[in-house]
């Protein structure tokens, strides 16, 4: 599986410590290796998110281009700004789909 990341996501993702960064690198490496998402939610309208048990949240969505099925990193966040966060993937989801 290809995973892609948006400049949203990787500016989420450099300003997470060394822990956390290895923490989500190691999902994207399961995702790109073994199709293995772990622990995650449709959330409709093309949108989903990764979760861990520490409120940790990745919100992707897959698209199917030319080479097949790629996963789009969107934004990360938190379980307590998960509303605004949501929102905001949408938007970016609406974003990449049409670029």
């Amino acid at each position: 599986m290809r995973v892609k990341r948006t400049d949203e996501f990787d500016a989420w993702f450099d300003d997470q410590n060394v822990k956390d960064q290895a923490q989500v690198d190691a999902r994207i490496q399961r995702i790109e290796d073994h199709d293995h998402f772990g622990d995650a939610k449709d959330l409709g309208e093309g949108l989903a998110e990764l979760r861990w048990a520490n409120g940790r949240r990745v919100y992707f969505t897959r698209v199917y281009d030319t080479d097949g099925s790629l996963v789009l990193l969107i934004l990360g966040g938190m379980k307590n700004g998960q509303k605004k966060d949501i929102k905001k993937a949408r938007l970016l989801v609406r974003k990449y789909a049409h670029a």
